[in-house]
């Protein structure tokens, strides 16, 4: 998985009968720091940022500008700047200025009554702070958990916008079914996250359908017969074996323009055009999101459906937030106040992985059944992918707009426990051979159904509510979130003047 590299520095007192004392110490710390964060930021596929740590401690302007020109040559996308002991403040201009003003920084200090390292932090950031950076500051001991927790979600916030900055989204067919909520807003997105997008026009895929090997398309219809045997439910219209076929061919073309196109991840219109005249892209959707295919593992690639950009693109900072999970992609549909929670359901992408949260997809596709498409929707025909989400911890987002201002709405939640028989009664009541999300979550349903932005929801494992808070205000954006977290949250000085 993509990763940008992470600078670390501390700066010191100038004197040099106490630099020449503590240094050692200091470097130590640094050092630690270092250890820790290789030890937790790996991410699902082994891959690991490159930390660079300074060469010294920062103790006078020469050393400032040497040190800010290893990080800037290192190509540090973000820094954390540590503080262990009192330092001289204005030590840090010549190091940022020699970096670029752009960057995320992360103020990291010790909890120490002999060496006052948040003294040093916040005469330090404070100056920062003074010419509009926005700046986080954690406040901690080295070996303390939650100070490494907050360290850890910093870090996975900054890099999601770090690595999201310089990728394009690739946008098949535009947004589909006049769907505004699911329209690029150019000018807004380059200026929050730096990624754009470039619309590739959907016959571009059936063309390239055409050049797909058929021994790579028997390799995975092969593959889903032999996971799902009878769960393929031929009818010999809506579902044969060619459309399902097609439906693979699909797959693979959309992997040959990602990868020849340069897109790092992507959406699909889908409706009408393809569903009409040549296939359902439910499988395609799938199987990008999927950390497998036939040929084995492999890095999720976001594919969003009905090609809504803002969905896109939460789901690809989601994805990086994780670590490299896949993400859900799902349709607000129906809620259920006896049992307080939702079926989020659609004909789209919900990747396999979560029919039981496996790595390994004979576990998944175990629950996973194969349907015809509904002809009133899809006339092409293909298979639908039907399944419900297997129980365990969610992390909800969206990005939305208002008046041409992004902002992300953040909730935790869960997806229930429920008997196959509660099941089957709740997922009649919308379509039972979709995928289905039967989600509780962690606010009032007024509260949802009054903010949320729009049809789409987002989620990826675990909890990520903190990164993502920590994701919107690096970005400028204002963070929403939800439920009792709203509670905690501690609101930052840009926000609370009114920046």
């Amino acid at each position: 998985m993509r990763t940008t590299p992470i600078g670390i520095v501390m700066l010191n007192d100038e004197r040099k009968h106490v630099y020449t004392k503590n240094n050692p110490e200091n470097m130590r710390v640094v050092k630690r720091w270092v250890e820790v964060i290789k030890k937790r930021l790996k991410n699902l596929d082994g891959s690991l940022p490159e930390i660079i740590c300074a060469s010294e401690i920062i103790t006078s302007v020469r050393s400032a500008q040497k040190v800010g020109e290893e990080i800037s040559r290192a190509n540090c996308k973000q820094v954390i700047m540590c503080y262990n002991v009192w330092d001289f403040p204005f030590l840090v201009w010549p190091f940022i200025n020699s970096i670029g003003r752009e960057i995320p920084i992360l103020s990291l200090s010790n909890n120490n009554g002999k060496y006052p390292g948040n003294v040093g932090l916040l005469a330090t950031d404070g100056a920062l702070r003074q010419t509009g950076f926005r700046t986080h500051r954690i406040v901690g001991e080295i070996e303390d958990k939650l100070t490494q927790d907050k360290v850890f979600n910093w870090l996975r916030a900054a890099e999601a916008l770090t690595i999201i900055k310089n990728e394009v989204y690739g946008c098949y067919g535009g947004h589909s079914m006049g769907m505004e909520t699911g329209y690029f807003p150019l000018v807004p997105t380059i200026k929050t996250f730096g990624v754009t997008l470039r619309q590739i026009d959907q016959l571009l895929l059936r063309e390239e359908m055409k050049k797909v090997s058929e021994k790579e398309v028997e390799e995975g219809f092969n593959w889903f017969t032999k996971l799902l045997g009878k769960r393929i439910k031929y009818d010999g219209k809506m579902l044969t074996p060619e459309n399902l076929k097609n439906q693979i061919r699909l797959y693979l073309a959309i992997r040959r323009v990602n990868e020849e196109k340069g897109f790092d991840f992507c959406g699909i219109k889908g409706q009408r055009e393809l569903t009409e005249y040549v296939c359902l892209a439910d499988v395609a959707e799938m199987l990008l999101n999927d950390p497998y295919d036939w040929r084995g593992r492999k890095e999720p690639t976001v594919c969003a459906t009905e090609a809504d950009s803002y969905a896109a693109i939460t789901m690809q900072l989601l994805k990086y937030i994780s670590g490299g999970y896949p993400v859900l992609f799902m349709d607000v549909r129906l809620y259920h106040p006896e049992r307080d929670i939702w079926d989020f359901c659609n004909s789209g992408n919900h990747a396999s992985f979560y029919a039981k949260r496996s790595f390994n997809p004979e576990d998944n596709f175990k629950y996973i059944t194969f349907y015809p498409a509904m002809e009133f929707y899809f006339k092409a025909g293909g298979a639908s992918i039907s399944f419900d989400a297997c129980p365990g911890e969610l992390t909800f987002a969206r990005l939305g707009l208002w008046n041409d201002k992004p902002y992300l709405v953040i909730v935790r939640g869960e997806v229930v426990e429920l008997s196959e028989k509660e099941r089957r009664r709740l997922n009649v009541q919308t379509d039972p051979t979709w995928p289905h999300v039967h989600a509780r979550l962690f606010c009032d349903y007024e509260e949802f159904i009054n903010i949320f932005p729009c049809n789409h929801i987002l989620a990826v494992e675990g909890d990520w509510v903190e990164a993502l808070n920590y994701l919107a205000e690096i970005s400028g954006i204002k963070p929403i979130l939800l439920g009792k977290e709203k509670e905690n949250r501690q609101i930052p000085i840009w926000e609370r003047i009114g920046e």
